[in-house]
């Protein structure tokens, strides 16, 4: 199973950035995700989680900015950002908690996607 990030990119303050997560290979399916960010000489925080029984958290830092979701083939999970301000600038990180094959379950982690908002 693999995780790959896309979406990420330049933006002034004050716009948005759709980031999407994908999950491709055998699995049955993606029990949790979660988005990390990781700012420049900061440590990584968890800003989002999509939960087992697709409830939604979030960092303060993000509430009501923020909106993760999962479409409906259970593949993708996006990241809607909305309102971002140059705090957001980071590295955007999603890790999954998936049902593999074999009823296992795995923690995955996409390889990260660059959001720079520039003020």
């Amino acid at each position: 199973v693999q995780l790959v990030e896309s979406g990420g990119g330049l933006v002034q303050a004050g716009g948005s950035l759709r980031l999407s997560c994908v999950a491709s290979g055998p699995f049955f399916r993606i029990n949790t995700l979660d988005w990390y960010r990781q700012a420049p000489g900061k440590q990584r925080e968890l800003i989002a989680t999509l939960t087992d029984a697709r409830g939604r958290n979030y960092a303060d830092s993000v509430k009501d900015r923020f909106t993760i979701s999962m479409e409906t083939g259970g593949t993708t999970v996006y990241l809607e950002m909305n309102n971002l301000v140059p705090e957001d600038t980071g590295v955007y990180t999603c890790k999954a908690n998936i049902l593999e094959l074999g009823y296992v379950r795995a923690d995955h982690w996409g390889q990260g996607t660059q959001v720079t908002v520039s003020s």
